[in-house]
């Protein structure tokens, strides 16, 4: 059971010690993302091996404290894994915060469950999102993403995180 106190704190933490927070020299992926509804702006940055591995991983940009530790926590957990990996993890993180995913399913999110919270704010699920929805874009070779219109990630989905 994930408590109120525990999300608070991880997020408190990943926020004012964001991991993986930085420019990244040798990316071959990036994006950006925008939530103009919060004013969250993120630039992801990728080094993909040819294995389509996430070799490493960063994120700037200035964003509320939700939008910064799901970024920090994303990055810390997508580093390492395959594309393939990442694409599960980005759906099976979209349906935990909207609902369609419980914590008590089996999926590999592991401490990231800590958002599940963030569906009972739904204001703040865009916040959240972000950072995966910009993830997804560099992944699949797409610059800009935004939480509005066309590009909501609550509506659309790009590559094979459907």
């Amino acid at each position: 059971m994930i408590t109120k106190s525990l999300y608070q704190e991880v997020i408190l933490d990943h926020n004012r010690n964001p991991r993986n927070y930085g420019s990244l020299d040798n990316a071959n992926r990036s994006a950006e993302g925008h939530n103009p509804l919060c004013g969250d702006h993120l630039n992801i940055k990728i080094n993909l091996s040819e294995n389509l591995i996430i070799d490493s991983i960063t994120f700037q940009g200035e964003s509320c404290a939700i939008c910064k530790a799901s970024a920090s926590m994303m990055t810390a957990n997508v580093k390492g894994k395959t594309q393939a990996d990442a694409e599960t993890m980005i759906k099976e993180f979209r349906d935990m915060t909207v609902g369609k995913l419980e914590p008590d399913d089996d999926h590999h999110l592991g401490r990231l469950t800590v958002f599940v919270g963030v569906r009972d704010l739904p204001t703040r699920v865009k916040c959240a999102i972000l950072p995966w929805h910009t993830l997804q874009a560099a992944l699949n070779s797409v610059t800009t993403i935004s939480t509005e219109a066309d590009d909501d990630p609550m509506h659309v989905s790009i590559g094979n995180a459907s």
